[in-house]
C-alpha cells in the first residue's frame, strides 16, 4: 500500500510500498467517481505529469483536507496503485475494503452536487438535497464498500464544502441506498443475509463487467484471484461459489 504525502513545496509524492499494516501511518482516503482520461495515474506521478490532468485538483484537495484534519498522508485509488502490475492490482482489489476500513477519514467528493447557501437550519433547508439524492456516486459499484467500510465518512460538494457525515446523514443515506442504518453505523455485515447484501448493489454499475463481482469481495469478506477478461458471468459464478462454500 502506497500513500500520498503533501510536501512543503505544495507538491505530492508517493511513499514506499508498505507491506505490513503495522507500518502504515494514519491516513485519509478519497471516494470519488472516475472520469476517463482525466484522472492522475501512478505513471503520471512517476513521470511528473500529474498536474496536466484535470483530476489533479481533486487529489490535491484530498491531501490538503487531510492535513487540516491532522493527517500527513492520504490514499487515492487512481494513482496509488501500479495497475501495470496484475499482481499488485489483484492485491489492491482484495485489500480495498480493509484499506477503507482502516482510514481515519474517508472524503466523498461529489462532483455533481453543488452547495447552495440554505435559509435556516434543518434537513428541509438543504437545497443540495435533491442533487445529493441523484448523485451518480450512489450508482457506482465500488462506492458501496467505500460507504460502508470506513467509520468516518464525510460528504463534500464540488466546491469542497462539507455537506454532512455518514452519521449526520444516516437516514438520508438509508433512504437512497436501502442499507440499514445499523449497517452504516458499523454493525457486522455477517448479521445481514447474503440476499440482503446483494440487494444493496442491485442498482450499481461498474465500467468493467468483472468489477460487478470484484467490488463485492469486501462486502462478503472473501478473497479471490482477479482475472480481467473472464467476463461478468464467470466472475459472478466464482463469487457465488466462494460465498456458498464447498458442497457438503
Amino acid at each position: 500500500m502506497r500513500l500520498l504525502q503533501y510536501t512543503p513545496d505544495g507538491s505530492l509524492s508517493l511513499t514506499e510500498d508498505f507491506t505490513s499494516d503495522e507500518k502504515v501511518p494514519r491516513y485519509a482516503i478519497l471516494s470519488h467517481r472516475w472520469q476517463d482520461g482525466h484522472e492522475v495515474t501512478f505513471d503520471d506521478l512517476m513521470t511528473g505529469n500529474e498536474k496536466d490532468k484535470a483530476g489533479y485538483d481533486k487529489i490535491l484537495f484530498c491531501a490538503r483536507q487531510a492535513q487540516r484534519d491532522g493527517l500527513d498522508y492520504c490514499w487515492v485509488d487512481t494513482c496509488c496503485i501500479d495497475k501495470s502490475s496484475s499482481a499488485e492490482l489483484s492485491e489492491a482489489i482484495n485489500s480495498m475494503f480493509r484499506w477503507y476500513q482502516k482510514a481515519q477519514k474517508c472524503y466523498v467528493y461529489l462532483s455533481d452536487v453543488s452547495n447552495f447557501t440554505a435559509d435556516g437550519d434543518g434537513e428541509l433547508s438543504w437545497r443540495w438535497k435533491p442533487a445529493f439524492k441523484q448523485s451518480q456516486w450512489f450508482t457506482r459499484g465500488w462506492t458501496l464498500q467505500e460507504l460502508i467500510a470506513p467509520k468516518s465518512v464525510e460528504f463534500l460538494s464540488k466546491e469542497g464544502d462539507l455537506l454532512g457525515s455518514k452519521e449526520t446523514l444516516k437516514l438520508l443515506l438509508h433512504e437512497i441506498t436501502g442499507i440499514p442504518v445499523k449497517a452504516l453505523q458499523g454493525q457486522p455485515l455477517s448479521d445481514h443475509s447474503v440476499t440482503e447484501r446483494f440487494s444493496w448493489a442491485a442498482n450499481r454499475h461498474t465500467t468493467r463487467p468483472e468489477d460487478e463481482s470484484y467490488c463485492l469481495f469486501g462486502i462478503f469478506g472473501i478473497h479471490l484471484p482477479v482475472i480481467y477478461g473472464e467476463g461478468r458471468l464467470s466472475a459472478m459464478k466464482r463469487l457465488l461459489n466462494e460465498i456458498e462454500g464447498p458442497p457438503m
